[in-house]
C-alpha cells in the first residue's frame, strides 16, 4: 500500500525467500499451508488512489516466477485482496504453477482466485484519516508503530491487536475448510498488513524491517499447535493468541 522504499532482494526473483520457506515446510512434512503475501511489484502514480495503482510488466514476470518455483505437489488456492493488483498477482502465480506442472492431487487441480475482504484493508474505518496518519508518520512502519500504541484516531482504525488476529483467524479457518492433503492457500495482500503480523504476532518491531514485494508470512498447524512463521525468523506459537 504504502510508498516506502521496500528492502532489498538479492535473490533472482522477488518472493524467492518465501518459496523457499514453503519448501522447507513442506519437507518437514506440513501439507496444509496459507501464504500471507505482499502483491508483486506496482505502479507509484501519486494521481491516482493508491489502491488503484496496477501491476507493472516487472511484477508481472516476478509472479510467473514464483508460480514455477513453488513445489509441484502443492494444489494452490487463490484468495487475495479485492484490487486488481493483488488479484492479478494471486491469478499469475497459480497460471504459472499450474502450466509448470504443478497443483494436482486426487484428480483436483489449482483453482481460481476468489477476492475476499479480510486481505484487504478492512481494518480502516476511514481510509481519509488513516492516509491523513499515514502522511504524518515516518513511514509505515511509524504508522504500525503508531496504531499498535493506540497513537492514531480510534474512529479511522480498527486496534491493531484485535486487526491482526482477525487476518490470521479468518486464513486458519479457510486453511481448515481445504479438502487437498498438499495445498498452499495463496493469500495476497499489502504490505501494511504483512508489517502489522510481523509486529503484532510475530513480535518483530515494525521498525525494523521493510516489506518486500512478494514477501510472505506462512500459517500452518503442527503438533498440535498454530503457527506463524517468517522466512527471516523462528516459528511463533499462536494457539493461546487465536483462542
Amino acid at each position: 500500500m504504502s510508498g516506502d522504499v521496500v528492502g532489498s532482494e538479492s535473490k533472482a526473483f522477488y518472493g524467492e525467500s518465501s518459496v523457499d520457506l514453503v519448501r522447507r515446510l513442506c519437507d518437514s512434512g506440513i501439507k496444509r499451508i496459507a501464504l500471507l503475501t505482499r502483491h508483486s511489484v506496482r505502479e507509484f502514480n501519486r494521481e491516482v488512489h493508491d489502491l488503484v495503482n496496477p501491476l507493472t510488466d516487472e511484477g508481472r514476470h516476478h509472479c510467473r516466477l514464483f508460480g514455477h518455483a513453488l513445489p509441484k505437489q502443492l494444489v494452490v488456492r487463490g484468495y487475495a485482496s479485492p484490487p486488481e493488483r493483488c488479484v492479478e498477482t494471486a491469478r499469475i502465480v497459480i497460471d504459472a504453477h499450474r502450466t509448470g506442472g504443478g497443483g494436482s492431487a486426487g484428480g483436483r487441480q489449482s483453482g481460481s482466485t476468489r477476492p475476499v475482504e479480510s486481505l484487504g484493508v478492512f481494518y480502516a474505518l476511514d481510509q481519509i484519516k488513516m492516509w491523513k496518519s499515514l502522511q504524518s508518520s515516518n513511514g509505515l512502519s511509524g504508522f504500525i508503530t503508531r496504531w499498535a500504541a493506540g497513537d492514531v484516531p480510534a474512529d479511522a482504525m480498527i486496534p491493531a491487536d484485535d486487526a491482526a488476529r482477525l487476518i490470521a483467524r479468518s486464513s486458519l479457518a479457510r486453511l481448515r475448510g481445504g479438502a487437498e492433503q498438499h495445498h498452499l492457500d495463496f493469500c495476497v495482500t499489502h504490505d501494511m498488513t504483512i508489517l502489522l503480523l510481523r509486529d503484532r504476532l510475530l513480535r518483530r518491531p515494525a521498525a525494523t524491517h521493510s516489506v518486500n514485494f512478494l514477501e510472505a508470512l506462512a500459517l500452518y498447524e503442527a503438533n498440535g499447535a498454530v503457527w506463524l512463521q517468517a522466512a527471516d525468523s523462528e516459528p511463533a506459537n499462536l494457539s493461546a493468541e487465536l483462542g
